[in-house]
């Protein structure tokens, strides 16, 4: 239990990490936090990776190093330097700060009781970091639904693809390097794309307010 306490102090500090993504005031400063945020992704599979002698995940943590900490961060803060500047991109959240903070504190108190459950060898002495990478997909969702820029949303979908990684990570640490490949892969894809989508919508509606763009119009 006390060779993975390194591991489940990482993942307290990824749920400090992704608040601090999700209430980000500006679409820069969310890029950044979330770099910030896949750096201690990367710490948590490199010290997971030393506790279960397993040499894939150094190199899951190299490749999530490439990606998530430089690749996507590079990729959204360049779509934030070509978007017109007249379009308003730092919208204030549907949320304010506190009932945001009460909202993931709900959701990960639900997930530390789901896995309270659990009875798996790979999971044992890692229960609270495997809530905390559960409770990445509800902040994830939680992200898109309360941001009305749909720049921002953006990093709900990244939160809840750094939340499966580190599941797939704690269950699995043996997988294979190609496992870890597809899922880089995925991510970097899907964000390029919700990138483009973006500066075109931007480009052709001249918004990015999700509450503008609710109605369809002929």
């Amino acid at each position: 239990m006390l060779d993975y306490s390194l591991v489940n102090v990482l993942g307290a500090c990824l749920i400090i990490t992704s608040m601090t993504v999700v209430l980000a005031r500006t679409g820069k400063a969310a890029a950044y936090l979330y770099s910030l945020q896949s750096l201690v992704l990367v710490g948590l599979l490199l010290s997971l990776g030393a506790v279960t002698g397993s040499p894939e995940l150094f190199t899951w943590g190299a490749t999530a190093f490439a990606t998530k900490v430089i690749l996507v961060p590079a990729i959204l803060l360049f779509t934030l330097k070509k978007l017109d500047n007249n379009v308003e991109v730092d919208l204030p959240p549907k949320l304010n700060p506190m009932k945001s903070v009460a909202l993931v504190a709900v959701e990960v108190f639900v997930c530390f009781v789901a896995v309270s459950g659990i009875d798996l060898p790979t999971a044992a002495a890692v229960k609270p970091t495997l809530a905390v990478s559960l409770a990445h997909f509800f902040i994830g969702l939680t992200c898109i639904v309360i941001q009305r820029s749909i720049f921002k949303q953006i990093f709900g979908y990244c939160l809840m693809e750094n939340g499966s990684h580190v599941t797939l990570a704690l269950l699995a640490p043996q997988a294979p390097e190609l496992v870890e490949i597809g899922v880089a892969t995925d991510a970097i894809f899907a964000v390029i794309i919700l990138a483009v989508l973006v500066w075109r919508i931007a480009h052709y509606a001249h918004t990015l307010d999700a509450d503008d763009l609710c109605e369809l119009k002929g």
